[in-house]
């Protein structure tokens, strides 16, 4: 199967006094926009996805919607999940979705850092130290022969950005 690893785009920053509840903090303006255009780029590369589960908080919510809207994936197909909040666990995730949603090919998740540089190091090779940068908007295309931790992945590749938005 296909993991997809998406970062959710540019959010405001951080502040207690705006935020006092960090889950709350939104997409910027240039953010969401920005965000289309990196979704024009992923668009290009004709790629499919049967399911796209997201973290709940805001700015992760708003990025995963911006990608079903732009892609043309029915929201139908989109779910939310606490194990892809910044302190959720990834086999609790995995174990979520094999029990609800099976013989998927190809899901998309939607998170936040370190969480995602950390399942990659972990499903690559073992080590949620190793060092990976997932840029904001950044995506992730890893190949997994089932969905969860036993066996490692394969990193087909990590894009950034610029490199999405120079494809659209």
């Amino acid at each position: 199967m296909k993991l997809y690893l998406l970062r959710h785009a540019i959010a405001d920053l951080r502040d207690p006094v705006k935020y006092p509840d960090d889950s709350l903090r939104p997409l910027t303006k240039e953010g969401k926009e920005k965000f289309r255009r990196i979704c024009a780029g992923i668009g290009r590369l004709n790629l499919t996805f049967d399911l796209v589960v997201s973290s709940p908080y805001t700015r992760a919510r708003q990025t995963a919607e911006i990608f079903c809207d732009e892609l043309k994936i029915s929201r139908s197909r989109l779910i939310f999940s606490e194990n892809l909040t910044p302190f959720g666990d990834p086999q609790a995730l995995f174990e979520e979705i094999s029990a609800q949603h099976a013989n998927l090919t190809s899901l998309v998740c939607v998170g936040h850092e370190p969480y995602l540089s950390e399942l990659i190091g972990s499903l690559l090779c073992g080590n949620a130290a190793v060092s990976i940068t997932m840029k904001k908007g950044g995506l992730c295309c890893l190949t997994l022969t089932q969905l969860d931790f036993v066996g490692y992945a394969t990193l087909e590749w990590l894009l950034t950005p610029a490199q999405m938005i120079a494809m659209s």
